[in-house]
């Protein structure tokens, strides 16, 4: 009884709202599902931004799988949970930053028209994402992880189609290439923030 005193005890380990883990199994099998069609698009459409945008999709199908594992958990492992995720997240920007700088110099220009129709088709499923995530935004640095990965991805599908529109345009790799070089800054400025909080609640809630 003395423990649940603390707001740290009510903290550490919550309630685990069913609400919550019913969106987190709908965004799992929808990213898992748009990995699919995102890796044989841009291998087809030739398309560096599809194809970084696949991994990410990939990505986020993980990082839900590891949300739904440790709800209900203590914070130190939510956190570490998240650290994990940040990392990730890192490291997925890295690889699009290398891969855009190659193809600065080797990259021919991608199918536009494929790039423009996945993209809308991506877009509109991280914005129904999203839009189920939107009340859990401001919660622990795991449930803040899930938030900024469909955030990104969201703003990153935008990007794609506007870069389909500047290859129908110009005829160039060019647009493509930026927008892979932004989606890359925007996930690691994203695994910044997540690592951050990770580490301050890893801190306030030793193992």
């Amino acid at each position: 009884m003395a423990c649940c005193e603390h707001d740290s005890c009510a903290s550490s380990k919550p309630v685990v709202d069913t609400r919550y883990r019913r969106i987190l199994m709908i965004a799992l099998i929808l990213n898992a599902l748009m990995f699919g069609v995102e890796v044989v698009a841009g291998s087809a459409a030739g398309s560096n931004a599809l194809l970084a945008d696949a991994l990410d999709f990939l990505g986020d199908a993980a990082n839900y799988g590891i949300s739904l594992f440790v709800l209900g958990m203590a914070l130190q492992m939510r956190a570490r949970a998240a650290l994990l995720k940040g990392l990730t997240m890192g490291l997925f920007g890295l690889w699009v930053l290398g891969k855009a700088s190659y193809d600065l110099f080797h990259g021919t220009p991608p199918e536009a028209f494929t790039m423009g129709v996945v993209g809308a088709l991506a877009l509109a499923t991280n914005l129904s994402v999203a839009f189920l995530l939107y009340r859990y935004r401001t919660g622990d640095s795991n449930m803040q992880s899930v938030w900024i990965c469909s955030r990104n991805d969201a703003i990153g599908n935008i990007a794609v189609m506007l870069a389909a529109l500047g290859v129908g345009l110009t005829g160039s790799a060019w647009p493509d290439i930026a927008v892979a070089f932004g989606m890359a800054l925007l996930a690691l400025s994203g695994a910044a923030q997540v690592i951050k909080q990770a580490r301050v609640e890893m801190k306030a809630q030793p193992a």
